[in-house]
């Protein structure tokens, strides 16, 4: 009994001790690390759902993954997309394309009866959504060239007043109108959440496919590697921008006449075929109903492609 309660003894002067002075610090730095930890994963959690994710380029997953695995292809219809400012995915497009192919193709074959004329028809209109998104970016970009020269003038001002080049691109951010307001915001967050200047410049030129984009990002990483005055290049810059919008509205109005030609000639052969289908089906049948009828849409279509790759060729002057 008396050993048992020596041994007692001892085990509690030397556990008592240790539990106080060894296991109760280290268990409550544990503690902390741990409610520390929590706060972090709390915080990077909340931080990760403010980060914004890739876009997807479908809402229907399978559709989702199959243009993912054609990134070659999607590519340049995403960034087709992107500079025309609409704000559809990719999936969007080709579901677009299809129907632009598609209903057409089906009122052909319910007129005609005809499969190889339907598939023609069809041929041609799934070009369509391509064709007006092609003219909403030429518009925007058209936009965007004549607002150019402004928001250098506003950059080369506040470059003049003592500010810096990442606050001028904020000033033309915020006080110029889309498009050119949204390309310079964008420009300015990228270098403004921490990549280099050189690369967000180098995107911006990428991103906007103008001559003019691609002087102005050449000017500045040329003045940030050799010196110099930024504010007098970027008054040359926009007064050179000037004079080659100036010869751009004049290509325009001297090839006006050869454009509206054109659209004519092209759209005026399947407006007359379909006003006429409507007014006399009995006569316009005989047209795909016949061989040589057929025979003779094949060689209209083809030779309504090579007028209006010639007309484009001819009013689509460089400059």
């Amino acid at each position: 009994m008396t050993l048992a309660a020596v041994f007692l003894g001892i085990l509690g002067a030397v556990l008592i001790p240790y539990f106080l002075f060894v296991v109760r610090p280290e268990d409550e730095a544990q503690r902390k690390l741990r409610k520390r930890l929590k706060k972090t994963i709390r915080l990077e959690s909340e931080r990760s759902s403010l980060v914004k994710q890739e876009g997807r380029l479908s809402a229907i997953p399978f559709v989702d993954l199959l243009l993912a695995n054609s990134m070659r292809l999607v590519r340049p219809i995403q960034r087709l997309i992107e500079q025309s400012g609409y704000s559809m995915n990719v999936g969007t497009f080709v579901l677009a394309s299809m129907c632009a192919a598609a209903i057409p193709m089906a009122v052909v074959l319910w007129v005609t009866r005809s499969m190889v004329l339907g598939m023609i028809v069809g041929a041609i209109t799934v070009w369509a959504p391509f064709l007006w998104v092609r003219y909403a970016r030429s518009k925007r970009l058209w936009k965007f060239e004549e607002q150019f020269p402004e928001a250098i003038d506003l950059i080369a001002r506040a470059l003049r007043a003592g500010h810096t080049l990442p606050t001028g691109l904020l000033m033309a951010a915020d006080e110029l109108d889309a498009p050119i307001g949204t390309v310079f915001r964008v420009l300015y967050d990228r270098q403004n959440f921490g990549e280099p200047i050189a690369d967000a410049l180098r995107d911006f030129a990428d991103r906007t496919p103008l001559l003019d984009a691609k002087f102005f990002a050449t000017a500045v990483l040329t003045q940030r590697e050799a010196g110099g005055n930024l504010a007098e290049v970027l008054d040359n810059l926009s007064s050179v921008i000037r004079e080659r919008f100036k010869v751009k509205r004049q290509v325009r109005v001297v090839s006006a006449h050869g454009r509206i030609t054109g659209w004519i000639l092209v759209g005026l052969p399947p407006a007359l075929a379909f006003v006429l289908s409507l007014i006399n089906n009995e006569h316009m049948r005989l047209l795909w109903e016949d061989p040589v009828g057929i025979r003779m849409i094949y060689v209209a279509v083809v030779l309504e492609l090579i007028g209006a790759l010639a007309i484009k060729k001819l009013v689509n002057i460089e400059y």
